[in-house]
């Protein structure tokens, strides 16, 4: 049920559906090219059960069917990342070249072309999986012609029809999906600017807001304490009542200013953030004022930032950092918790985890015991920011709050 906490939050569902159909078509490819494989082995063992070529062709099929079944694991288990582009196009072609040799000795596995076909022209450049299609036919050509009964001009025409058609298909569905990408690229960078520039709209606007109201209410009264202080210095010797009763009213406007003031700055950057470091620090001063005997919460920073990061973002961050550990510390009974900040090339993500008594998943969003509007607060907060707030729990497995923030280029 639990996640890693220095994990990037959960994949968007478009990806993990475009993975799953992938996933999929590879398992069918497979069972295909098997299939095709074993129906020739057998043929072949079938019509020539005494031919020198029999161990050759046995020993061929099984390398063919072990490429084509563990070469792809085996490159992204053992090859390094920069190279393993290069080591599957090795290791494909080292399939082809199986391939070749075994059509030679026993033209029965012609057809196991059709997969290799598939897999060149879905890995390969278009004008290098246009060549690879023109030898596969070719070989498929000849191999039809030595298993021939007679003349036949399909023999000629089909293969080559057949390898023409399912090419041109396939490369004007590629140039299809490769607008359609360019087109959803294109919405999701007008959506992002859309979205910036919304922000900053909002920023002026609440600029303009917070001006309005100072200069209604702070400003104003500092001129009427102004006022009055004149006022109780110019009758201080002639009336002092009087002076005092002007010194009282200005201390009562004063009074009602700090409350405006203190409501202005409510929520602004909290105070470990005003006191340098960057989040961060501020994070590593909170675990550090949240630890006690009875729960001791670590801190764990994954990556360095690879842009600046907002002070709305960090102020939001930490504020939900502190809302989570006041629900572990008020409700969780856990005995450790950790605090994960992870930096990663478009987001900034942090997870809270703790080793606590958890909770039903369908109570996430309310969980038991929890009171106020903590998890609505921290969920806004990310939605004002264009992020996304997660919880995973489960009773008796702790519980997970993770909150990905995207990070826009200044």
């Amino acid at each position: 049920m639990r996640r890693d906490t220095a994990g990037a939050g959960p994949r968007p569902p478009a990806d993990r559906g475009a993975r799953r159909d992938d996933r999929r078509l590879d398992v069918l490819m497979n069972v295909a090219f098997l299939t095709l494989l074993c129906g020739a082995l057998l043929r072949f063992v079938l019509n020539h059960p005494g031919s020198p070529r029999l161990p050759w062709v046995i020993g061929l099929a099984a390398a063919l069917a072990v490429l084509q079944l563990a070469g792809p694991r085996l490159t992204a288990r053992f090859a390094p990342v920069r190279a393993r582009r290069r080591a599957e196009l090795c290791g494909f072609g080292l399939t082809v070249g199986c391939w070749v040799v075994i059509v030679l000795l026993a033209p029965s596995f012609a057809w196991c072309a059709v997969p290799l076909i598939y897999t060149g022209l879905r890995s390969l450049p278009a004008r290098a999986a246009i060549a690879l299609v023109a030898v596969l036919t070719a070989f498929v050509v000849y191999a039809e012609w030595q298993l021939r009964h007679g003349m036949d001009p399909n023999l000629f025409l089909l293969p080559p029809t057949v390898a023409a058609l399912a090419t041109g298909v396939f490369l004007h569905m590629r140039r299809q999906a490769d607008r359609l990408q360019a087109l959803v690229d294109d919405l999701i960078r007008t959506r992002r600017e859309l979205a910036a520039t919304e922000r900053r709209e909002g920023t002026l606007a609440e600029r303009q807001r917070l001006s309005m109201e100072i200069h209604d209410t702070l400003a104003q009264s500092l001129s009427s304490q102004q006022m009055l202080l004149q006022a109780a210095e110019r009758t201080w010797d002639s009336d002092p009542a009087a002076a005092r009763g002007h010194i009282r009213t200005a201390e009562s406007i004063a009074d009602r200013s700090l409350t405006e003031a203190r409501r202005f700055v409510h929520d602004l950057a909290p105070a470990d953030l005003a006191a340098g470091g960057g989040l961060a620090q501020a994070l590593r001063v909170l675990a550090g004022r949240e630890t006690s005997d009875a729960l001791r919460v670590r801190l764990l920073i994954d990556g360095a930032p690879a842009l600046p990061l907002p002070d709305r973002a960090q102020s939001a961050l930490l504020r939900i950092a502190q809302g989570a550990l006041a629900n572990v510390r008020e409700h969780a009974d856990a005995s450790v918790a950790t605090i994960t900040l992870t930096h990663l090339d478009d987001q900034v993500v942090l997870d809270v985890a703790d080793d606590g008594r958890g909770f039903p998943p369908s109570a996430a969003e309310a969980p038991p015991g929890v009171r106020g509007h903590g998890i609505a607060a921290m969920r806004a907060r990310v939605g004002q920011l264009g992020g996304r707030l997660t919880i995973e729990s489960a009773p008796g497995e702790g519980t997970v709050v993770s909150a990905a923030i995207p990070l826009e280029p200044q």
